[in-house]
């Protein structure tokens, strides 16, 4: 089995699971359904095709700056009619960056790996108002499993974030992995089974959060080192 992670960071995100009606919420971290559709989108496949191999991929994610969420209002017209839609209320997470990680075959792995440095689709961040501001492929490990290597990743929140927080010389950060027993802290209705826009489907899975990842601040000030200290700006 190998595991590729991916950085998920840009001005806006969006990851719904229980979204109704005219309300689209978003989720505090990236879901699966929404992961699984990237790397769909990045390997060219069309919504209505299979994706039962991706789906069985294990996924995780660490959040690495949690960001703040923001409300915005939405017009939409039906796809198929044209017809305008009711005005919808949009929750987004601003200034959020995760790592995110799946589990699968080595050749699986391999494929994806590929088409995220090429994808035949533009990746998006849960919507497609949301592109991300970073390269998404960040890497493949081959001898750690999906826990180890989120928790071996650098921090990969933005320089002005990791500032903030120079007095911490090391960050705990919040894991969420996919449960692969029935011992999970939560549940979820996003564990994708079609994306069929004409009859999309989701299956619950259950999550768990493991012991948090203790990963180094670079920007973190060094007492014993006035001259490091000199070129960070005081702690806020």
């Amino acid at each position: 089995m190998s595991v590729l992670l991916l950085q998920l960071a840009g001005p806006l995100q969006s990851w719904g699971s229980a979204s109704r009606f005219a309300r689209r919420s978003t989720e505090s971290a990236p879901t699966k359904s929404g992961i699984i559709g990237l790397l769909a989108a990045a390997l060219g496949r069309e919504r209505s095709e299979d994706l039962s191999d991706l789906a069985a991929m294990r996924f995780g994610v660490r959040i690495d700056q949690q960001g703040t969420v923001l409300r915005d209002f939405h017009t939409a017209h039906h796809f198929e009619t044209g017809e305008p839609g009711p005005v919808s209320e949009r929750m987004y997470l601003a200034d959020a960056v995760f790592v995110a990680g799946v589990e699968g075959s080595k050749e699986l792995i391999e494929m994806l790996q590929q088409a995220l440095q090429a994808p035949a689709f533009l990746p998006y961040l849960g919507r497609r108002s949301c592109p991300p501001s970073r390269q998404v492929y960040l890497g493949v490990h081959v001898r750690l499993g999906l826990l180890e290597a989120l928790r071996r990743e650098p921090w990969q929140a933005a320089r002005w974030y990791q500032r903030r927080r120079c007095s911490e010389h090391q960050i705990k950060l919040e894991i969420r992995m996919e449960a692969t027993d029935d011992e999970s802290d939560d549940v979820l209705r996003d564990q994708p089974i079609s994306f069929n826009p004409l009859h999309r489907q989701y299956q619950l899975r259950g999550v768990r959060r493991p012991a948090r990842a203790i990963v180094e601040n670079p920007q973190a000030v060094r007492p014993h080192d006035p001259i490091a200290a000199l070129g960070n700006k005081p702690c806020s």
